[in-house]
């Protein structure tokens, strides 16, 4: 194995990468996946393959919802349950995406890899807000943007210093990287803040030229979103160039090296680059048409359940594109790998902040919608208490279950707190 997991030339096939070490030959496997005949081997491949992916993940039994939830739209059986099914649908849609991006991302280097990871890393949130930005339902995708953060910086941070602190009374990770993910938090989270307090400032001009007002917050959200994907390519080059080394697992300590070195000797990839991009495209297609008819559901749902369309973006959706995630984190924690498990979560979380969100507003800007950095009050203030409370809990490089109980405490109360805020509440 050579670095980020990728194999040695001689060990790579066109289509599938060997991983049948551990017998020593591949006699198990069908001769026809080596047949000189491209019309005998290939289907044989592509079955292989296909079988092989959806066996690496038990999540991936939801796939059947996937054809359901496209049936579902397309036939309007009502918004409960196109949004029920396709809701159900993306989960093990979201496990794939994230799983072929790994596959193509290990073959690409360190440098390349890490960009497909953070390109790909939040593609459902990206594709769903997309389409809901296409609908104008700029709430929706604020909502959406905001809750994948809260939700991998409480929720999920939360359950990892919970199930590993279960399991050890205090775990450790690097402080180093945890105070550099703390700054970007900060900054993150004062680029929502400053448009509010703007806003709050300028609240006396906008009785009387409302239309100004708006065009002032439009111009400041289009040049902090500009700076802020500046400062997510520089953090980018900084995490996979220039200072990699702070960011290698095993960075402190003997112990987490040979850890690494284990799971590096175990890990095997399943999907060679041809392989991986074919699953790529074909699960971004269904993504985007299960996200288009769970996006489509929102407005009868909201008329049918009375759920706010901010509860929707902020709970549910999020909860959508990163159960596979949430999932992964948990696991590793579990396995007192919480430099990795630090790295998903809040690694996540600023990908969404400082990528996904900025980038939003300029698609925004480009498709001529007002989608603007421009949070509710509450939505801003929520943020900051949260991002407040991960720094000061990720600062020592420790953790235990009593704070992962604290942040899962303080998920759970913004969870019930946005429940009964309603959507046409005053800024």
């Amino acid at each position: 194995m050579t670095g980020n997991g990728s194999v040695q030339p001689n060990e790579q096939s066109p289509l599938l990468h060997s991983h049948s070490h551990h017998d020593g030959s591949h006699s198990s496997e069908s001769p026809y996946l080596s047949d000189s005949r491209f019309w005998v081997r290939l289907p044989y491949q592509t079955v292989h393959l296909t079988w092989a992916t959806l066996a690496s993940n038990y999540v991936h039994i939801l796939l059947v919802f996937v054809p359901l939830g496209i049936v579902s739209g397309v036939l309007e059986w009502g918004a409960a349950t196109v949004f029920v099914l396709n809701f159900l649908a993306i989960m093990p849609l979201a496990s794939l995406l994230s799983f072929a991006t790994e596959e193509l991302s290990a073959t690409m280097g360190q440098t390349l890899g890490g960009l497909m990871n953070a390109t790909f890393g939040n593609a459902v949130e990206l594709i769903v807000s997309i389409i809901a930005l296409k609908d104008n339902q700029i709430r929706v995708v604020q909502a959406s943007m905001l809750g994948s953060i809260l939700s991998n910086i409480l929720l999920v941070l939360g359950c990892c210093f919970l199930v590993g602190g279960l399991r050890y009374s205090e775990q450790s990770f690097n402080s180093t990287v945890a105070s550099t993910m703390s700054s970007l938090l900060a900054v993150a989270s004062a680029s929502l803040i400053i448009p509010a307090s703007l806003f709050a400032a300028m609240s006396g001009s906008y009785e009387t030229n409302p239309d100004e007002t708006r065009k002032n917050i439009l111009l400041l959200s289009h040049g902090t979103a500009i700076i802020l994907l500046l400062l997510y390519v520089m953090y980018l080059y900084f995490q996979l160039k220039s200072h990699s080394h702070l960011f290698e697992e095993g960075a402190e300590g003997d112990d987490n090296i040979e850890n690494q070195a284990v799971v590096a000797e175990e890990e095997h990839h399943i999907l060679g680059p041809f392989a991986a991009g074919v699953a790529l495209v074909v699960v971004t297609i269904l993504v985007a048409i299960c996200a288009e008819y769970l996006v489509g559901s929102i407005e009868g749902i909201v008329e049918k359940t009375g759920m706010s369309k901010t509860f929707i973006g902020l709970v549910l959706i999020p909860i959508v594109g990163n159960a596979a995630e949430h999932v992964t984190a948990v696991v590793v924690a579990y396995k007192n790998k919480m430099d990795l498990a630090i790295g998903v979560a809040i690694g996540s979380s600023l990908q969404i902040a400082l990528f996904v969100t900025p980038f939003l507003v300029i698609l925004g800007w480009i498709m001529g919608v007002e989608m603007t950095l421009h949070f509710h009050v509450f939505e801003t203030v929520s943020f900051f208490i949260s991002a407040l409370v991960v720094i000061l809990l990720i600062q020592d490089g420790k953790s235990n279950y009593l704070e992962g109980g604290l942040c899962l405490g303080l998920y759970f109360i913004l969870a019930i707190a946005f429940y009964v805020y309603p959507d046409n509440t005053s800024t």
